[in-house]
């Protein structure tokens, strides 16, 4: 069974029971009602020592950083503030004293940057490897949540230049849920070739990317731009019409790009088109399983 496979699966399985105010599985974050115009969005991760990273070649306060950063990335893609965390650790003997110790002084220079309290979580022993699971909550207006589902054919594809030292747009995602022109948002996190499917799967609808507009890093080719993730970057479409205000206003607001990398089609296909043409691609981002 494939990763989208078992979630599909597990969507049917807890269907019939009360959704209790939340709205379904599907986008980067579950978001819940709370009133007044509000609601609260929540997000879960989990890093595992072998497959997400590898000890000898990330430092403990790095990964601090990281496992927290790959979180508030999902709560920005959402237009959403992130205000609290839950942090679950599963740590081997050999971590448990300086190597800990780091990890958390990562986590905590990433939480103060952006505001964010540590309101409770978890630590058990681990017989083999490290295990690291967030949660973070968000709050955000009623009327800035940016969902997959809201793309529509015509839009304009678009996606936030990467920083040479990746950090979550949250104070973009906040700016761009405020924007009525933005439609869809998500973050890139599996690679803008299966990430693009995600919005095209939620909204029903096809789209075409032009290759040669892609950004990429230094020394990067193309592919690697269009099939890497875990660059903490936002994907959006937007109204066409509005597109270049919306990039310049971006600009003049963050100093940085907003890349027009396509369009959204009605034909329910990924299309990528180099010069103009069709171009036979099976490209995809990181798979879980």
């Amino acid at each position: 069974m494939t990763e989208f496979g078992f979630i599909d699966h597990i969507k049917e399985l807890f269907a019939a029971l009360p959704d209790n105010g939340f709205e379904g599985i599907g986008d980067d974050c579950a978001v819940l009602p709370v009133g007044e115009g509000e609601s609260l969005v929540f997000t879960t991760d989990m890093l595992a020592e072998g497959v997400h990273f590898l000890r000898p070649a990330t430092s403990p306060r790095e990964l601090g950083r990281k496992s927290l950063a790959v979180n508030l990335s999902d709560v920005a893609s959402m237009g959403a503030r992130p205000v609290a965390t839950l942090l679950s650790l599963s740590l081997p003997a050999d971590t448990a004293g300086t190597w800990a110790e780091e990890f958390m002084l990562g986590y905590r220079e990433l939480s103060e940057a952006f505001g964010v309290t540590l309101a409770g979580g978890d630590t058990t022993r681990s017989a083999a490897g490290i295990t690291i699971n967030v949660t973070a909550i968000g709050r955000i207006a009623d009327a800035h949540i940016k969902r997959r589902s809201g793309a529509r054919p015509g839009d304009a594809i678009l996606a936030a230049a990467a920083h040479r030292n990746p950090l979550p747009q949250v104070a973009e995602g906040i700016w761009l849920g405020a924007r009525s022109e933005v439609h869809a948002m998500m973050d890139l996190s599996d690679g803008l070739a299966s990430d693009i499917r995600h919005i095209m799967e939620r909204s029903g609808v096809g789209a075409a990317i032009d290759i040669g507009r892609i950004p990429l890093a230094q020394g990067a080719d193309v592919e690697t731009a269009a099939c890497g993730g875990e660059d903490y970057k936002l994907l959006l479409t937007a109204d066409a019409a509005a597109a270049d205000r919306l990039a310049a206003d971006f600009r003049a607001r963050f100093g940085t790009p907003l890349h027009p990398v396509g369009r959204i089609t009605g034909s329910g296909k990924l299309e990528w088109l180099e010069n103009g043409r069709p171009r036979a691609l099976d490209w995809h981002g990181f798979t879980h399983y």
